[in-house]
């Protein structure tokens, strides 16, 4: 980087962190919007979490293999293509006001996202020094921040319309959003057909170290990075799925509107927990900074279960800001000297996407069986598992068993 030899590439492809993060801001608030446009449940709502997120599982193996034969390059195309038609399908699925129609738009648009977070994420950490990629991927993920709180900005306006008889306008403002981003992404895919990026080989940049090829299943970084990754996406997606009727359901008197403003304020400390995190990345190990961030969220899911008012509403909010650095730091410690498995390690990481699919159901049911604020039972129990991976789980085990060498080779 310090040649910038890498410096255009790191730029393009931190724009796409800034896509998809965006396109997550809007869905949490499509949640409380469809319960009232479309009179559907919490829990039914949130298989718009289970549509995305579902498809991160499904998809990324196979976006996976073929950024393994073709390159990053081409799965980032591949990637842009399938964003924008599923963002342009939620047109007729708002014409017909069918939530069905909804999902299978946003399966789709998720398909190319799972082919960008696929060949972005491990390609940032490949972009210069190893020692780096930790801090490389925070700050690109930063920019993944930016987006996720404008989308919640511009929902509460165009989703949240209370003036008299704005019934329909709800729907026709998800057309008119949907539209523009799917646009823009196709101008995006353009720039990126006629560009040149660098194809690094990851045996090229691993460490010496890491030259010992054993399965990678048997990397203990790895295979509890994967576990600690779906935990996290559980309670990340989770927390953002039910926020608004957290807040619409508190004593304190918020209306939607406010409450998907109040989101994206979350939003922006999330951001900002991103910029600070990656500041405190130079002074601190990340393993301990993750370890301090989880327990921190541990403690003040206690005081968002316990539902008193304001002071659970803030501490809500802070969880926002101690979730910041957990993605991108599980992320790039899972794949620390996995060597030539990076790019399929990757794909297995992106699976583990799927978490935030099951959880926000499970956490849904719980809120329509008992009440929003004992479904935030289920994040506490995800970030002790986090807390876990970050004070022990991260380690590389180095492997002297040359029997396993010669059967991976």
């Amino acid at each position: 980087m310090a040649k910038n030899k890498y410096l255009l590439p790191f730029i393009m492809i931190t724009s796409l962190f800034f896509l998809w993060g965006f396109a997550y801001g809007l869905l949490d608030v499509l949640n409380k919007h469809f319960q009232e446009t479309l009179n559907i449940t919490k829990s039914r709502s949130t298989l718009l979490q289970a549509a995305y997120f579902g498809a991160y599982f499904l998809v990324a193996l196979p976006a996976g293999y073929m950024m393994s034969k073709y390159g990053y390059k081409r799965g980032i195309i591949i990637g842009l293509l399938f964003y924008a038609i599923g963002a342009f399908m939620f047109y007729p699925a708002a014409e017909n006001s069918s939530f069905n129609l909804f999902l299978l738009a946003l399966f789709v648009l998720a398909s190319g996202l799972t082919c960008l977070e696929t060949a972005a994420n491990p390609y940032v950490t490949v972009l210069g020094a190893p020692e780096t990629a930790t801090t490389r991927l925070n700050l690109s993920q930063c920019f993944n921040g930016v987006g996720s709180f404008l989308g919640p900005i511009i929902a509460s306006y165009l989703f949240f319309n209370e003036a008299p008889g704005a019934t329909g306008g709800n729907l026709d403002a998800v057309k008119l959003i949907y539209v523009i981003v799917g646009s823009l992404v196709l101008v995006v895919a353009w720039i990126f057909m006629r560009t040149t990026l660098p194809e690094i080989k990851e045996s090229e940049i691993v460490s010496e170290a890491s030259l010992n090829q054993k399965p990678l299943f048997q990397h203990s970084n790895f295979t509890f990075g994967l576990i600690a990754q779906f935990f996290y996406i559980a309670a990340q997606v989770g927390i953002a799925a039910l926020f608004i009727n957290y807040c619409t359901e508190s004593s304190v008197g918020i209306d939607n509107s406010d409450a998907a403003k109040l989101l994206s304020v979350g939003l922006i400390l999330f951001t900002v927990g991103r910029f600070v995190g990656t500041s405190l990345m130079r002074f601190i190990q990340p393993n301990h900074l993750l370890a301090v961030y989880a327990f921190v969220n541990v403690l003040l899911s206690v005081l968002v279960i316990i539902n008193q008012d304001w002071m659970s509403v803030y501490a809500m909010l802070g969880l926002f800001f101690f979730m910041s650095i957990m993605f991108p730091t599980i992320f790039a410690l899972s794949l620390k000297d996995v060597g030539k498995h990076t790019k399929k390690a990757s794909s297995f990481l992106i699976m583990a996407i799927v978490g935030g699919a099951i959880v926000p159901f499970v956490m849904g049911t719980l809120a329509d069986v008992y009440n929003t604020a004992t479904a935030y039972s289920i994040p506490l129990v995800c970030f002790l598992i986090v807390f876990m991976y970050g004070l022990k789980g991260y380690k590389v085990k180095k492997s002297t068993n040359y029997e396993e060498v010669l059967l991976d080779a």
